[in-house]
C-alpha cells in the first residue's frame, strides 16, 4: 500500500491551500529548479544520463511554461496576455531548441528571464499581501475602553 512521506502530503496541503497567485509563484519555482537539473545534466560524463537528464528535466520545464501559458487570462488583461503568450511560445522554442542540440546557452537563457519573472511576481503577491493587510478591517477589542467612553 503506498503512503506519501510527510514531505508530499506538506506539498500537497500546499498546493491545495494555496491562492492562484501562489500557484503561478510555484509554477515559476518548479520550472527553475527543473531547468537547474538540466544544466547540471551536462556534468554527465556517460551519454545516457547526459541526455536524459536534460530532455527530462527540459520537457518539464517546458510543460510547465506551457501551463502558464495555459493560465493567462485574456479577458482580465488582453494585452498582458498577448505579450506573456509570446514569450512563453519563446521560451518553449528556445528550450526545445537546446534540448534537441543539446546546448546550455537556450536553457540558460530561458532560467534567467524565469527568475527576473518569478522575482516580479513574489514582489506583487508582497504588495498585494501588505496593501491587504493594511485595508483589513480590524476586529474591535472586547473590554477595552473607548476614547470617548
Amino acid at each position: 500500500m503506498y503512503r506519501p512521506n510527510k514531505y508530499q502530503t506538506y506539498q500537497a496541503n500546499a498546493v491545495f491551500t494555496a491562492s492562484p497567485a501562489q500557484l503561478v509563484l510555484m509554477l515559476f519555482d518548479g520550472a527553475i529548479k527543473f531547468l537547474h537539473i538540466a544544466l547540471e545534466g551536462f556534468k554527465h560524463t556517460d551519454p545516457l544520463d547526459f541526455n536524459l537528464s536534460i530532455h527530462q528535466n527540459t520537457q518539464k520545464a517546458q510543460a510547465i511554461i506551457r501551463e502558464l501559458k495555459a493560465c493567462l487570462d485574456p479577458d482580465k488583461g488582453p494585452e498582458f496576455s498577448e505579450k506573456m503568450s509570446a514569450l512563453y511560445d519563446y521560451f518553449d522554442r528556445r528550450l526545445q531548441q537546446g534540448n534537441l542540440k543539446k546546448e546550455r546557452e537556450p536553457l540558460e537563457e530561458v532560467s534567467r528571464h524565469l527568475h527576473v519573472l518569478r522575482e516580479a511576481w513574489r514582489e506583487m503577491i508582497d504588495k498585494q499581501n501588505l496593501t491587504q493587510s493594511v485595508t483589513a478591517p480590524q476586529p474591535e477589542r472586547v473590554g477595552e475602553w473607548s476614547a470617548t467612553g
